[in-house]
């Protein structure tokens, strides 16, 4: 491998195939990676790419495959499976580890590497593609716009359906609850928990806490202690989730889980790309500081798979040209808070507060 190698990790996936063939577009072509050598070996033969088939249960194995390339973007969700034995495999061959990943465990864990990733010479940068990397850049120009701020809302809404991966990892995560943090500190809740109007560019919409990736990101990114995550759903929506939230907990029950993730893989095959072109995604700020003063600004962007795809290789390309600081990165700290802003579609409002 030169040092200008790379792996993506999961590219038999839904947002896997679509980064490879954008990626194989731009001349950036990857060494292509996953679980399954017959699909693996079909994919790469379409794009004449080098191939890799691996699992990640055995160590050794996983680090021979991963020897000498510069970095591995994982597609392969859920990844509160993949990414612990990807992110070990990553410092011990000192490749650099980036992901897709939306799960506040896994932003966490790569957090606390942060002191071995940097002893060595490792960036550890999860999370950039849709979740987190416009809600991150949102909290980082609002973090700048006030200065001391203590409080943090985001808001996102969405239009489309779900790709396999996404709705695995959103299972892994539902039972569980949702998530805030308060003081500092994550805290659990149930999902949810509270819900508010909330003023997206496109009108109002009422919308509920989720365990969405920036209760960790965000954190990092801006200092801010308290932060909830809100999804935009309608009234009967969110009420049928309150009323039938204490049923959630049977699915850590593992043959219920197993059998909900054979059902997604059956029943969806992930948005089409003419919806991928037609659909959008608006997400909300507002940031308050312990005297009462605010600012609050919004965010649009193309559809969340399409925008992963353009995030996801920018992080690429920009790791591969030019090495960032190593260890622990958001999206907003490695690239800054503009970064969103230099994607087609995409630009921030600020509004009175």
């Amino acid at each position: 491998m030169s040092n200008r190698d790379w792996i993506l990790y999961g590219a038999t996936g839904y947002t896997g195939r679509c980064i490879a063939e954008e990626a194989e577009r731009r001349g950036l072509l990857p060494i292509l990676a996953g679980r399954n050598g017959h699909t693996v070996q079909e994919l790469a033969g379409r794009f004449g790419a080098n191939h890799r088939v691996f699992d990640l249960d055995d160590a050794d194995r996983l680090r021979e495959s991963i020897c000498g390339a510069c970095l591995i973007l994982n597609c392969a969700g859920p990844f509160s499976a993949t990414a612990g034995p990807l992110m070990a495999a990553c410092l011990a061959e000192h490749v650099h580890y980036l992901d897709i990943t939306g799960e506040i465990d896994v932003i966490e864990s790569a957090a606390a590497l942060d002191r071995e990733a940097k002893a060595a010479g490792v960036t550890l940068l999860p999370a950039v593609g849709f979740d987190v990397v416009p809600s991150d850049c949102l909290a980082g120009k609002l973090a700048e716009k006030l200065p001391g701020a203590s409080q943090l809302q985001l808001a996102i809404s969405t239009m489309g359906s779900l790709s396999p991966g996404t709705a695995k990892t959103m299972l892994e995560a539902v039972w569980k609850g949702g998530r805030v943090r308060v003081d500092g500190r994550l805290q659990r809740v149930p999902l949810a928990w509270k819900t508010r109007e909330v003023p997206f560019r496109e009108g109002p919409r009422l919308a509920m806490t989720i365990p969405w990736g920036d209760v960790a990101s965000a954190y990092y990114s801006t200092g801010i202690g308290n932060i909830e995550v809100y999804a935009a759903g309608s009234a009967r929506q969110i009420a049928a989730l309150q009323r039938w939230r204490w049923l959630l907990p049977a699915l850590a029950v593992w043959p219920l889980r197993t059998l909900a993730k054979w059902s997604i893989e059956r029943r969806l095959p992930g948005p089409s790309a003419e919806s991928r072109e037609r659909e959008t995604a608006s997400l909300w700020g507002r940031v308050e500081n312990p005297q009462g003063d605010r600012a609050e600004a919004t965010l649009t962007t193309p559809n969340g798979y399409t925008l992963t795809v353009m995030t996801a290789l920018a992080a690429v390309e920009r790791l591969l040209n030019a090495p960032l600081s190593t260890g622990f990165l958001t999206p907003a700290l490695a690239f800054g808070p503009d970064f969103i802003t230099t994607f087609p579609g995409c630009d921030f409002r600020f509004t009175a507060a």
